[in-house]
């Protein structure tokens, strides 16, 4: 197999230590400020604005640069709604029946349950499907390498973008989520990751006090 063929490297700003660390820096600060929001206001979004986050999240690197992930945005009130209904239906499930006695204790101080009305007020959800294989080549399924890290690292990359836009995400996971395949129209080889839930928090939004580990409690050096 003959190799791809090279271009040069973007030329990258020309910054001295001090510059780096005070780009840095602001940037971890902006995120520190970054938190999940369950109450969302019905303030519209720009189309433009969830594409050019979009736009950000697809530079993510990927395994053998397959770039495997699916995103796709709902704003159709319609359709939210329908979302809703299957997503509560699991949560209900989650919470009354598979959950065990440790993780319902583990999320009871977020005060979640399976009641979920952010999904039709926020302005978008957007749904995030990794591909387990790809199209068929020649009658064989194309075998995609690391799909879930790479559709990882994208969705990271779109919360931050996300944020930068002055907007509120709440990452959702009902599980199972393959009514987003039917609801959706996405395919069999797409895997639902995420739905991540965008828009503008609502006024007086709360949130609960948490604590975020200090950076010598995640972070070592050798």
């Amino acid at each position: 197999m003959s190799q791809a063929p090279m271009v040069p490297l973007p030329v990258p700003p020309a910054l001295d230590d001090q510059q780096r660390l005070a780009r840095t820096r602001e940037f971890a600060e902006n995120m520190a400020r970054r938190r999940t929001v369950r109450d969302f206001a019905p303030t519209p979004v720009p189309r433009e604005v969830i594409e050019a986050c979009l736009q950000a999240a697809g530079t993510a690197p990927s395994g053998a640069n397959q770039q495997p992930w699916s995103f796709v945005a709902v704003s159709d009130p319609a359709l939210k709604h329908k979302i809703r209904l299957a997503a509560e239906a699991e949560e209900r499930e989650f919470y009354e029946r598979r959950a065990p006695d440790e993780w319902l204790e583990a999320l009871a101080p977020l005060g979640t349950d399976d009641h979920k009305p952010f999904l039709e007020i926020a302005p978008w959800l957007v749904a995030v499907f990794y591909e387990r294989t790809g199209p068929e080549v020649d009658g064989r399924k194309a075998k995609r390498y690391y799909p879930h890290e790479s559709t990882g690292i994208a969705c990271g990359m779109l919360i931050a973008a996300l944020h930068q836009a002055g907007l509120a995400t709440l990452t959702h996971t009902p599980s199972p989520m393959a009514f987003l395949n039917e609801l959706l129209d996405r395919p069999r080889n797409e895997v639902p990751y995420l739905l991540l839930v965008v828009g503008h928090p609502a006024p007086g939004c709360q949130v609960p006090d948490i604590r975020r580990k200090k950076l010598e409690e995640f972070a070592h050096f050798r």
